[in-house]
């Protein structure tokens, strides 16, 4: 038996590692990815690449050809039954002779149901759930936020010294964490939908909010939090050296006459109500979730960040703890704002993962369960 389950998350787990080529680009579809083994060898494989086209499933049963008959398929999300831009990938498991088919995570959208495992038992297939069910609900953590609720998932990433802060005093920050990590950041940039960063980091750092990988990369939409509209009109992040869109989220405060010259040189303004004075964070996600933003990466800064953590919008966590210390207490945390001032009241990361990045160590987990609605 635990044989039998070594071999199953071995195709699992490349099934995962098919999946994360789409990760960014499939939405409003979920990134997946397809095995198909016969007689413990891979006959076939597949991911979704985009929504429009086949999903992965169907790749890897292309693949296979006739192999595929009495065959087992690996997929990291159970497949579909009913039709959308694509026909159903169940209709094409049994039309294929798949006799098995092991399944990482069951689908987290409502209308979904559990519908495509019913419909594979009852054409007499076995299924199996939840084969490295963490790493699978983990990959369409953005998908299943966005199915449940209709907001976009938030990713908390942040960068701070062994002694918890993101920057000195004097707001000095470049830099906190290794050309490694930074480079991970930059990936990290190419598989989400959407950047959201404050007025103030703009203002401080200037950011450009783009991918730079080797190979080129994706940039997503940028999205800048400013409440007063006091953003620099030749800010970097409104220049012309990306094809992403950069939305500035601010109210009714903002002076008009700058609205149309920012919306003139190519900026998306949007026009939100007020929270306490401020971009009323919520109106801003089910904004950006009606246009399908379905992951939402949160770079900056504090003000920005301590909002978001105080009305729990924020999914996923990503610190790269770098070996400096600043000592005193002079330096910036990763939050502004009143915090937790009970102990046992402090949230607690879920399914937490340790990594490295030169001499930089990444803790990420999750919030809360990415399927329950807030």
């Amino acid at each position: 038996m635990a044989s039998d389950m070594s071999q199953n998350e071995k195709f699992m787990q490349l099934a995962l590692e098919l999946a994360r080529r789409g990760e960014g680009r499939t939405r409003p579809n979920p990134p997946v990815g397809a095995v198909v083994v016969r007689d413990g060898h891979i006959v076939g494989k597949g991911f979704h690449p985009r929504a429009g086209e086949a999903h992965a499933e169907v790749f890897a049963l292309e693949q296979a050809g006739g192999m595929a008959a009495e065959a087992d398929l690996y997929v990291t999300l159970e497949p579909c039954s009913h039709h959308g831009r694509t026909g159903p990938c169940c209709e094409a498991i049994v039309k294929a002779g798949i006799r098995r088919v092991f399944i990482g995570a069951t689908d987290p959208n409502p209308h979904v149901d559990g519908g495509g495992t019913r419909y594979l038992q009852q054409a007499g297939l076995e299924v199996r759930s939840g084969i490295l069910e963490p790493q699978c609900r983990r990959l369409i953590a953005p998908f299943a936020r966005h199915a449940t609720t209709g907001l976009p998932f938030v990713i908390l990433k942040s960068a701070t010294t062994l002694d918890g802060f993101t920057a000195c005093a004097s707001g000095d920050s470049q830099w906190v964490s290794g050309e490694e990590s930074r480079r991970h950041v930059h990936s990290l940039r190419d598989r989400v939908d959407a950047i959201m960063v404050g007025a103030g980091t703009v203002e401080k750092d200037d950011p450009r909010l783009t991918a730079r990988l080797p190979e080129g990369g994706r940039d997503p939409l940028r999205v800048v939090v400013d409440s007063t509209l006091r953003i620099r009109e030749n800010a970097a992040v409104l220049q012309g050296d990306s094809d992403a869109t950069t939305l500035i989220a601010t109210t009714g405060r903002a002076d008009d006459r700058k609205v149309e010259r920012l919306r003139a040189g190519g900026a998306e303004v949007l026009i939100l109500s007020e929270d306490e004075g401020r971009v009323d964070l919520k109106d801003l996600l089910q904004h950006l979730g009606r246009r399908d933003i379905q992951s939402l990466l949160l770079e900056g800064g504090a003000t920005l960040a301590g909002r978001c953590f105080r009305q729990r919008l924020i999914g996923r966590v990503m610190v790269f703890v770098a070996p400096r210390m600043l000592g005193g207490e002079d330096g910036q945390g990763i939050f502004a704002g009143p915090g937790v001032q009970v102990m046992n009241e402090a949230p607690t990361l879920q399914d937490v993962r340790i990594s490295r990045f030169g001499d930089d160590t990444l803790i990420e987990g999750e919030m809360d369960d990415v399927y329950r609605p807030d």
